[in-house]
């Protein structure tokens, strides 16, 4: 029966990885407002010609804006919409040349948290017993790891949000929105976080 539960909530644990690691975690959403979109342009314009000119083309462009209704114009354009899982974050370093950081965050967020499960079922597993110890040996030497998937989850997050603001100032309005990537990798954590304990109280520890 011991048995039965912990394998049932490794089992568990993996399938929740799975969506985890592959589904969307976060969206970020960036909109500008158009009357600041056009004003931001107008200024853009008369501070790149001369002093002695910007004064009469800026009355120029005022009064183009009041004559094509731009001064009265309302609602939001969006210029930033990003969405990515772990999986998809992991390419996108890849392909911007940040390899060792790509690594890191797949190693940390899919490889580690895979093979901690496939350890403890393969502890909890009667045809596996001799191997048993040399498996406890191997999970005590990544324990110390327990948690870098929970740490890497929320730079990802950090690092989605630094790039929407990026380049955009104070102009960009950021909406960010988590998605079911987030909820599936957090059940993971907590079912993962359960699955150690039940393995170490039904077989580690009664194994020394």
């Amino acid at each position: 029966m011991k048995s039965l539960v912990s394998i049932s909530v490794i089992i568990f644990s993996l399938a929740l990885l799975i969506p985890g690691v592959t589904q969307p975690i976060l969206t970020i959403q960036g909109s500008i407002e158009k009357a600041e979109l056009v004003e931001t342009g107008v200024n853009m314009f008369t501070e790149s010609l001369s002093e002695s000119s910007r004064g009469n083309a800026r009355s120029m462009m005022d009064m183009a804006i009041s004559m094509f209704g731009f001064d009265t114009i309302e609602g939001e354009v969006e210029v930033f919409y990003k969405t990515r899982s772990i999986v998809d974050t992991v390419n996108e370093l890849y392909q911007s040349n940040n390899v060792i950081v790509a690594g890191l965050v797949g190693l940390f967020s899919v490889v580690f948290p895979a093979l901690k499960l496939s350890l403890l079922l393969v502890i909890c597993l009667p045809c596996f017993s001799r191997q048993q110890q040399s498996v406890i040996k191997v999970m005590s030497a990544i324990g110390k790891w327990s948690m870098a998937d929970v740490f890497v989850v929320a730079l990802i997050i950090v690092y989605m949000a630094g790039n929407a603001s990026a380049g955009m100032g104070e102009l960009l309005k950021t909406t960010a929105q988590f998605e079911t990537g987030f909820y599936f990798f957090s059940a993971y954590c907590v079912f993962s976080i359960a699955s150690q304990w039940l393995v170490s109280r039904f077989f580690i520890n009664t194994s020394t």
